[in-house]
């Protein structure tokens, strides 16, 4: 399997490069097709694509996409690794997953930067701040538009649940919250400007500025975490 790379947010230039540049140089010098998805006004493909590049990749293109406009293989075609931007969660796993994860070559390097890493999941976190009985379990700021707690099927490319921005926005209690539900059998959260890299032979590894907590059943009623810093 090739390696996925679950970026956990982080907007400045350090950040970026911190987070960035370990996928960037998966791909090998090779072509990075940036798939964003289209939020109207707020669409800014040139964003990625500068991100990538000030993390050294030197050929990017962006496909935008949309829930009626899907990525297609076309899309993503001749491409040596494939990026998934962030932005409105919800959005992003109706247009990438929703209809399938056909169009994903399985065989080049994946990253996710914040929702691109939450739909790469099997058991995609996409929202929400309470859970099923109402009790706040994350700031509301950070439900991306949905009051409950919200688990989708995703691209399937971890078996683990994902959250994001973990320290910055305090998500870490809702990762905890979808374990402790049985909405995902385990989960990592991730800080802005760390990766956690997965699927390249070895067990999980975290890359960057940040840690990642992984949250995972240790016996009856009873959940562990473990914090996991970069290597940044």
């Amino acid at each position: 399997m090739a390696p996925v790379f679950l970026i956990g947010g982080g907007r400045d230039d350090d950040a970026v490069r911190a987070s960035h540049a370990g996928f960037v140089r998966s791909a090998g010098g090779g072509p990075i097709a940036a798939v964003v998805l289209d939020e109207g006004a707020d669409t800014d493909a040139g964003r990625w694509t500068d991100a990538l590049r000030l993390a050294g990749a030197t050929d990017v293109r962006a496909a935008v996409v949309a829930p009626d406009r899907p990525p297609t293989r076309e899309s993503v075609a001749g491409a040596a690794a494939v990026y998934v931007a962030g932005g409105w969660t919800p959005g992003y796993r109706e247009a990438l997953a929703a209809a399938g994860s056909a169009w994903l070559p399985r065989d080049v390097p994946y990253a996710g930067y914040s929702a691109g890493a939450a739909v790469a999941a099997t058991d995609a976190i996409v929202g929400g701040f309470r859970r099923d009985d109402g009790r706040p379990i994350c700031a509301e700021e950070a439900g991306e538009d949905l009051e409950a707690l919200t688990v989708r099927p995703g691209l399937g490319l971890v078996p683990f649940a994902v959250d994001v921005h973990a320290t910055q926005w305090g998500t870490l209690t809702r990762l905890v919250h979808a374990v402790d539900a049985w909405l995902a059998p385990e989960g990592w959260a991730i800080d802005e400007g760390t990766a956690l890299v997965v699927g390249d032979g070895a067990d999980p590894r975290v890359e960057g500025l940040g840690s990642a907590y992984r949250v995972a059943r240790a016996g009856a009623g009873t959940l562990a975490i473990t914090v996991v810093r970069g290597a940044g």
